[in-house]
């Protein structure tokens, strides 16, 4: 995956972009699965998504490689917070600010952002990506945390499918979720007590150095996670 990082910066079109590494399962871990990661990117267009798609050597290389793929395509509807120093949804279409609330796995952040009983900009599946780069002073407590809400979002009614993911394997974090709802994913944020705690707890005593917390439509998708199309039924 390493490999892929020259080409990457050199693709036209593509204006942000993260390799990720992802945990065992469906929630975040401190183990790592070696034989599973991601690619996030935020792209000029989606003729440069498709000539990518179609040239490049990196996918090319993971067609050559995969047992298994799934490619979803996301329209930005919210976002909030800064990846490296900005935020790289800020001048997406339709990507409003998201106001802050208290990353397979648990997050200390609510997912959606938005207080509870704020209105819904969009009726149907939604993704979710909180991402966090966590203070080392406080690495012991968040990972210390993290269990309980784990097991709540399995749990969670609504929740298709989800994925730790991560820049380093401990402490720039992030969680990758699909909910069948907007409502599914706020009542897990909010209405779920471990998750809840842990909120109140990352601002109580500042875990994070940065973060960022982000909202999107699925508008299409291609393979299969874990032997199966989470959005297949969903819409």
């Amino acid at each position: 995956m390493g490999l892929d990082r020259p080409s990457l910066r050199r693709t036209p079109g593509l204006r942000f972009w993260k390799l990720l590494g992802t945990g065992r399962g469906e929630t975040m871990t401190l183990g790592a699965d070696l034989r599973r990661w991601a690619l996030f990117g935020v792209w000029e267009d989606v003729a440069a998504l498709e000539t990518f798609l179609a040239e490049s050597q990196v996918p090319a290389r993971w067609r050559a490689l995969e047992a298994e793929t799934f490619h979803v395509r996301l329209e930005p509807l919210r976002s909030h917070g800064a990846w490296g120093g900005s935020d790289p949804l800020a001048q997406a279409p339709g990507a409003g600010p998201l106001a802050p609330a208290g990353p397979r796995g648990t997050s200390a952040p609510a997912a959606g952002g938005e207080s509870a009983g704020s209105p819904a900009a969009h009726d149907g599946p939604v993704a979710i990506l909180t991402r966090a780069r966590i203070r080392a002073t406080r690495l012991r407590a968040f990972y210390g945390a993290i269990q309980p809400p784990a097991t709540e979002l399995l749990r969670a009614s609504g929740r298709l499918a989800s994925v730790g993911v991560g820049e380093w394997p401990v402490a720039r974090q992030a969680t990758f979720s699909v909910w069948r709802s907007l409502s599914d994913a706020q009542a897990y944020a909010y209405r779920s007590p471990a998750h809840a705690e842990v909120v109140r707890r990352t601002r109580a005593e500042d875990w994070y150095a940065e973060e960022l917390f982000a909202r999107f439509r699925p508008y299409a998708q291609q393979g299969t996670w874990d032997g199966r199309d989470p959005l297949a039924t969903a819409r």
